[in-house]
């Protein structure tokens, strides 16, 4: 009941761009990955600097509650103390659902995770599969990564309920090829009960590149940029069937992914910068790098302070977050999902959208 009026409360501070505590955690443990993904020059940065276990207990002892926390990399499953810090997470942020995103290459340690893990706190696990066999092993730079994606899979599909998992698959779509391919990977994935979400590469992330700290946010209102080159024929036509399929997903999930939808269709097909919620980067949004640094957002590394050097309240309150916060205040606004969905949920934005969509569907049938 206290997150409830927490909530509202949050939403209240963050629609009129005050700052507050973060409630949703960002945690990428490692930049160290497996794969060599085209869209993606993670794998190319320095992972020897990552924060050990003690350091990581030592953090979120001074971090507040978390609603979610969502542990990320590089590949999180190369950590050989994810299930630690998992339980850290736990034990100590209590969130209401652990996320993980993986690549699914490393079967076994994945399986062993979700099979030994403490279940009381529900995980939601997004796999990668950006296309069909050959088409997803020349997004991830690896051969075989198909098979050994499917093997994770299968494995735990069938076990979802025992496990208090939720299985997921996300594709990241980097051309027309992939857009192709949905409707193939959707039909192979339906018989396993996994969900299939999609999500469209942008061109450039600072989080992800070799230069460290650097500014690659938008620099106009509703502009995005994607990875590959589509024709407005294939967007349309992909959009179309990625909207009607989300009409099969439970109802708090279907919101969300049909607002992300909303927005990308408005700036890729109309050139609108439509729905453009304020952003809670450094406010109920909390991004945490593998050495400890806290980073604007995805699309704006320079950072506000290190917490393996110092205290979060002399971070969050000091003059580096102060001023961070005022050029998030005057970003135009990206449509990066991990971004946009936190901004949506903590200013209200995705209920008022999914209000007024169900308010123009009963106006059509009256």
């Amino acid at each position: 009941m206290n997150r409830a009026f927490s909530l509202l409360s949050t939403i209240w501070y963050n629609r009129r761009r005050q700052p507050c505590l973060p409630r949703f955690l960002t945690y990428l443990v490692t930049f160290a990955c497996n794969a060599r993904c085209i869209m993606c020059d993670c794998w190319q940065k320095p992972s020897s600097n990552d924060l050990s276990l003690d350091e990581i207990k030592t953090i979120f002892a001074q971090l507040p509650p978390m609603d979610m926390v969502r542990l990320s990399g590089g590949e999180p499953f190369l950590r050989s103390d994810l299930a630690e810090i998992a339980q850290a997470v736990q034990d100590m942020l209590r969130p209401f659902m652990l996320h993980i995103t993986s690549n699914g290459l490393l079967t076994k340690r994945i399986i062993e995770f979700c099979e030994t893990r403490e279940k009381h706190t529900p995980l939601y696990l997004l796999i990668s599969l950006d296309g069909m066999t050959e088409k997803h092993n020349q997004v991830r730079g690896v051969p075989g990564a198909w098979d050994a994606a499917v093997r994770t899979l299968r494995a735990l599909a069938p076990k979802q309920r025992m496990l208090n998992l939720r299985l997921a698959v996300n594709q990241t779509i980097v051309d027309a090829e992939g857009c192709e391919q949905y409707a193939q990977l959707r039909e192979f994935l339906r018989p396993l009960g996994i969900q299939h979400n999609v999500v469209m590469a942008y061109d450039v992330s600072a989080t992800y590149s070799r230069e460290g700290a650097i500014n690659v946010a938008p620099t106009a209102l509703g502009e995005f940029t994607t990875f590959g080159q589509f024709t407005h024929f294939h967007l349309d036509r992909f959009l179309q069937k990625v909207e009607r399929d989300i009409v099969a997903q439970p109802f708090s999930q279907r919101i969300a992914k049909r607002y992300y939808l909303t927005g990308i269709r408005h700036r890729l097909l109309k050139q609108q910068a439509y729905p453009n919620p304020p952003c809670v980067a450094l406010s109920s949004h909390l991004r945490l790098l593998p050495d400890g640094t806290i980073p604007t957002c995805q699309f704006n590394t320079l950072p506000v302070g290190n917490l393996r050097q110092q205290r979060f309240a002399e971070i969050w309150q000091g003059p580096p977050a102060k001023k961070q916060r005022q050029w998030v205040q005057h970003c135009p606004g990206c449509w990066a999902e991990c971004e946009v969905l936190p901004n949506a949920f903590y200013t209200g934005d995705v209920l008022r959208l999914a209000i007024m969509n169900i308010s123009y569907s009963i106006m059509q049938l009256s």
